[in-house]
């Protein structure tokens, strides 16, 4: 028998953008609703934004323990099913683990943890657990990332050469942690971030979306990283090649400080017979090349479409799918899966982001500094 689904939620309380952005995306499929929260490291602010989401007084937890604790001794049709966590990096390990640890489900932000340690003892939970952990690696819910990565796994593009990504913001150009803002406050300090900067915030989901599309590994990596803000000791810039499991060659460039771009995320991948492009600032079209055919531009629900992104594409042709949707892919097909558990049933493949997609993130940032530190030397990701 299927229900809504009961989700509580770490972080996110009053102001927060990506708590925003979670709330909306798990209620558009009409298949999640949020039970319960602990907002705010303040007992006080995490009510306050508890109830102003319309949650009952005693469902708003002044801590992630509080709140794991009295929800499992909830019965099992009022208490939460998952656990979204939409803090900063350095407190997605804690949480995730006691979540995991009694019994719930986790959907996470990236990157996974704040160390490559936490990640893999994190990933013995989960395997000890059973339970699902889902990332919000959230570009591959696109309709039109689905359709690149049914081309190129199909081999319509033949074997892949070369692959270009990138993704550029200018919001760090000045210096914004300086004036209050907590969104560039967390994201500059190693305590809270890790050891990446741009690396960890938006590196990450290019290396994603590229072995995502591709279904291939990064090899190697050659990082070139910058510091531009003054007194910044992480990266808020960064220019690396990249050498695929399969030969491919490759180059990935990041930034935070390209004054005058907003989410420039964006990805070329080219094969033996075709090549496609995609942009996240204009996700309805996927641009593909090909050898003796005209450039065809693909758009969800459109003609020509795999079955992998006609699966994604909730509304008629024509008509904006974006950010909040891709969003919404993987907080559907998460529900899907523990729905599935829930019943008594199985899904082989479930499609979203996982631990294992969390620990590659981590092993790329790692590998991207020591790069860095040794002068752009060749480093292997492993």
């Amino acid at each position: 028998m299927s229900r809504k689904l009961k989700m509580g939620m770490v972080g996110g309380g009053a102001g927060s953008f990506i708590g925003d952005v979670h709330r909306k995306a798990a209620s558009i499929d009409g298949m999640i609703d949020l039970v319960c929260g602990a907002f705010s490291s303040s007992a006080e602010k995490s009510i306050a934004s508890g109830m102003a989401l319309n949650l009952k007084e005693d469902r708003c937890y002044g801590t992630f323990e509080e709140m794991i604790l009295k929800e499992k001794a909830l019965p099992e049709d009022v208490r939460m099913d998952f656990v979204a966590i939409v803090t900063p990096n350095h407190m997605h390990f804690p949480p995730a683990k006691m979540a995991l640890e009694h019994g719930f489900h986790v959907v996470c932000d990236k990157p996974v943890t704040l160390t490559l340690e936490e990640a893999e003892e994190l990933q013995e939970v989960i395997e000890k657990s059973g339970q699902v952990f889902a990332l919000t690696h959230n570009y591959t819910g696109n309709a039109m990332v689905k359709q690149a990565r049914a081309m190129v796994t199909k081999g319509e593009l033949g074997k892949i050469r070369k692959i270009q990504a990138q993704y550029l913001q200018g919001w760090l150009s000045t210096p914004l942690e300086n004036t209050g803002q907590k969104q560039a406050a967390w994201r500059i300090d190693p305590k809270r971030s890790g050891i990446g900067g741009a690396l960890g915030d938006i590196g990450t989901h290019a290396e994603n979306l590229i072995e995502y599309i591709t279904d291939l590994k990064i090899d190697e990596i050659a990082a070139d990283l910058g510091r531009f803000g003054e007194g910044r000791v992480l990266d808020d810039d960064g220019n690396m090649l990249i050498r695929m499991e399969n030969g491919a060659k490759g180059s990935i460039s990041i930034s935070q400080i390209a004054l005058g771009e907003e989410n420039n995320l964006g990805i070329k991948v080219y094969g033996e017979k075709g090549s496609l492009e995609w942009y996240q600032e204009n996700p309805n079209e996927l641009i593909t090349r090909w050898l003796d055919e005209p450039k065809k531009i693909y758009t969800p629900n459109g003609v020509g479409l795999h079955k992998e992104a006609l699966e994604v594409s909730r509304i008629p042709a024509g008509h904006p799918e974006g950010y909040l949707e891709a969003f919404a892919t993987i907080y559907k097909n998460v529900a899907t899966h523990i729905t599935a558990i829930n019943n008594g049933e199985t899904i082989d493949k479930p499609d979203y982001p996982t631990i294992y997609d969390g620990l590659r993130g981590m092993k790329f940032i790692y590998a991207a500094v020591d790069s860095d530190k040794n002068n752009t030397s060749w480093t292997k990701i492993n």
